[in-house]
This record gives C-alpha cells, structure tokens and sequence, in this order.
C-alpha cells in the first residue's frame, strides 16, 4: 500500500481563496500584529508565511520586535496598547516565549475577542464547552482537513501524541466533540505503540524527528503529522515519511501539510475576530 499525500498547500489556497472573496465582498480594512520577542527559526518561518497570507487576502500585517530582554510588564503594555487600538482586529504572540515570560500570563493579556491564536483562557473554556469561537488555529487545522478528506470520526479510534496547551489539549477538546474514541499519549508515554497500533487516525505533535515509525502504524490508518522540526537545516515531522506512507491510508506532508493549512485557519480567525469586535456597541 501507498498513501495518499494530503496536499495541505491546495486545502490552505482553497480557504485563502474564500476568505479574499469575503474580504472583498464586505470591503474589509483588517489589520493584525505578530508580538515576537526575541528570535526562533520556527517562529521565523512561520511569520514569513503568515505576512504571504495575509498580503495575499487583502490582511495588513505588522511584525513587533522586542529583543530578548524584554520584561514581562514590557511586554504587557505594549499588548495593552495593541488591545485598546481600535484599528487592530488582531493580535498574536509568537511561541516560544524567553524562558522568564510566562506564556499563560501572555494570553491572559489579550483581549477574548482580539486573540486570534485562541489561546486566552475565555476563548479555551469557550473550546471546552463546544462553543465555535476563536480557537487554535493548528488544532483547527487538523480538524479542518480531516472534514475535507471526509475522515469519518464518531466512534473511530483516534490517538493523539502530544499534551501541549498549542495543540495536544484543544485538539482532544475537538475530537471529544466529534464523538471520537480518543487516547491521548505523549513522549513521556511508556509502551507508546500500545495506544498507537490500533489507531485508525494517529496525529503527532510531539517534536521529535522520527518518532512515529511504520511499526507504531496501524494499516491503512491516518496519519497526521503536526510536528516541525529542523534537522540538518531541512524541515521535518515526527513521522517517518518514507516508511509510513508504505503503510498508511492517507498522510500529511512535512512541510506542505498541517502548516499552511494552520496559517489559513488563523486568517479565518482574523475575520471572526472582526465580527466579534462589530458586535460591542
């Protein structure tokens, strides 16, 4: 068996494509900031797909660099500034942050309805109960292409490697409340083929190159590969492409995969946020 290779880019153009034409329709003026605080190559990355994106739906897109040293009630001033401005519809701190910010203090800072990561604990508990609102844009890209390759997810089997507040957390929110058979394990999993084996749709996002080998697969499973790592400067997952995709019924690439399809969501986010922010009178 080979497996069919999600095309992430394609799903992220479609998504683009309709949230220009909405754009143009409603003769929007979005404009958003990206906080970044010292430097990271995925940060890096990401960033530069993010100002592609939205210079190509029609978002203004503005980068605000703080050097490494920048305290924590820095950096909330300059995050209140943006939160009163009535002219900015959104705002996202890019992860990760130096080690004496606190990342959870970060999002607690930025207005619910101007946090278009979806990672202030409103918009979190808003996840927790079902609501649709602003919710991570990497967990609601998994979801996204599992609708659109038509993975059916009531009662299947799925497992999810990763625990993380980005992705592990809110995505297992997600599934739960599309009736999935969920496990959820981690790189501090012992036995971790045991809650992977039987998986008819797997997701990584654990961060370590290589982890998911074609053993830990179940025929004709799933698999999603969230996970970017950097290994001898080539970009990489969790997955171990070559072998996987033997095995697999469907996988996603890396890079090509989860990735632009993250960046579409957060555009997506950026025009609820405008409908949000329309609604305070």
């Amino acid at each position: 068996m080979t497996a069919r290779v999600i095309d992430g880019k394609k799903i992220a153009a479609d998504i683009r494509s309709s949230i220009k034409s909405e754009i143009e329709k409603r003769a929007l003026r979005l404009k958003i900031f990206s906080v970044f605080v010292g430097s990271s190559d995925a940060s890096e990355v990401y960033i530069g797909q993010k100002r592609k994106a939205c210079d190509e739906v029609g978002i203004g897109f503005n980068v605000m660099a703080l050097p490494e040293k920048t305290t924590e009630k820095a950096l909330f001033e300059r995050l209140r500034e943006l939160n009163e401005d009535k002219k900015v519809n959104g705002i996202l701190v890019e992860l990760p942050l130096p080690k004496h910010i606190n990342p959870v203090k970060v999002a607690d800072s930025i207005r619910p309805n101007k946090d278009i990561d979806g990672m202030n604990p409103y918009n979190f508990g808003k996840l927790l109960l079902g609501d649709k609102g602003l919710a991570p844009s990497t967990p609601s890209a998994v979801m996204e292409i599992l609708e659109r390759e038509k993975v059916k997810l009531e009662g299947t089997d799925v497992t999810i490697v990763s625990h993380s507040n980005i992705v592990g957390k809110p995505l297992a929110m997600m599934l739960l409340h599309k009736n999935a058979s969920l496990r959820v394990s981690h790189v501090f999993t012992k036995k971790l083929k045991d809650y992977t084996k039987d998986a008819e749709v797997l997701i990584t996002a654990a961060g370590v190159p290589g982890l998911i080998t074609a053993d830990l697969v179940k025929e004709g499973a799933t698999v999603i590969d969230v996970a970017m790592n950097r290994v001898e400067g080539k970009l990489c997952g969790d997955v171990a492409f070559e072998e996987v995709s033997k095995k697999a019924g469907a996988i996603t690439p890396v890079p090509g995969g989860v990735g632009p399809v993250t960046v579409a969501m957060l555009l997506k986010n950026v025009l609820l946020a405008h409908t949000l922010q329309d609604r305070i009178v």
